[in-house]
């Protein structure tokens, strides 16, 4: 999570601003023209709070829904492709299935950073990517170069765009989905849209091509960093993220064999030479 953002506070006058989205449950939108759903005057939440400010499931939900197990999925051994490497960083091309940093238990244990640390054991954690998301994960070199790229992560000095393949196809060519978000309590990791104690979160995205077999592929562009924000963003769009476990339906996780979201490319000011780097790790579906 991005603390800079933490401190603009709740946002209540949400909207998506959708390019003739195919759902009855929004205004039809000529294509090709702008429409806006807002979320203005929210009503009232039916149900208290939980500890992080979220909110309770409705009434009639379990009290728990534990996420399903992840799907195994073939990581490649050693380490990761390198994509870039300086004195002061490292860009690696993270496999899908890897984690970023140490999880729980035995599990746990294998992740992108540790693999990185057998050759370069100066190597520290600038930011992380979700364990079945693949692409370009930055290290740093040292304390220095840790601090100056954390930084321009946190005042959205990077510039970060993802591709991704979805259930379905939107019928337009671009949008922009502006939705708070905040932790589904009671069934964690999950995040949901949360309007009334969410923190603001945007995400552009456009069409791509070629389209895959079951959707349409897209470009997106996170501007904020909330955890899960572009497969939550999706969600909401109605184009879930094809082998998303967590957030699609059940054809729509069969018709992958992993999360089909890929962190592609980065451009960014390199903290000490101020050279431009624009970086991009191959796209592997």
């Amino acid at each position: 999570m991005d603390p800079a953002q933490g401190k603009q506070g709740v946002q209540h006058g949400a909207h998506v601003t959708w390019w003739g989205i195919a759902n009855s449950r929004w205004p039809s939108v000529a294509p090709g023209l702008v429409g806006t759903l807002r979320a203005v005057n929210a009503p009232p939440a039916s149900t208290p709070p939980l500890p992080d400010g979220s909110q309770a499931l409705p009434p009639g939900l379990p009290a728990r829904d534990p996420p399903p197990p992840p799907r195994p999925v073939a990581v490649p051994p050693g380490p990761p492709a390198r994509v870039f490497e300086d004195a002061d960083l490292i860009v690696i091309d993270k496999p899908a299935g890897l984690l970023s940093v140490p999880g729980k238990g035995e599990a746990g244990a294998d992740h992108a950073w540790g693999r990185v640390l057998q050759d370069n054991p100066e190597a520290l954690v600038v930011h992380r990517l979700d364990m079945g998301t693949s692409g370009l994960l930055v290290l740093a070199r040292h304390v220095q170069a840790q601090r100056a790229l954390s930084r321009a992560f946190e005042l959205r000095q990077v510039d970060k765009r993802y591709q991704a393949l979805v259930w379905g196809t939107p019928p337009a060519d671009q949008g922009e989905v502006d939705l708070p978000l905040a932790c589904d309590w009671p069934r964690r990791p999950r995040q949901q849209v949360d309007r009334e104690r969410g923190k603001p979160a945007q995400t552009r995205w456009s069409r791509l091509a070629p389209a895959g077999p079951h959707g349409a592929r897209l470009l997106l562009e996170p501007l904020t960093g909330r955890s899960h924000q572009l497969r939550v963003h999706l969600q909401a769009l109605g184009h879930p993220i094809l082998g998303d476990e967590l957030y699609a339906p059940p054809a729509a996780v069969a018709a992958a064999p992993r999360l089909c979201l890929h962190a592609w490319r980065l451009d960014l000011q390199h903290p000490f030479t101020g050279q431009f780097l624009q970086l991009e790790a191959p796209l592997p579906f």
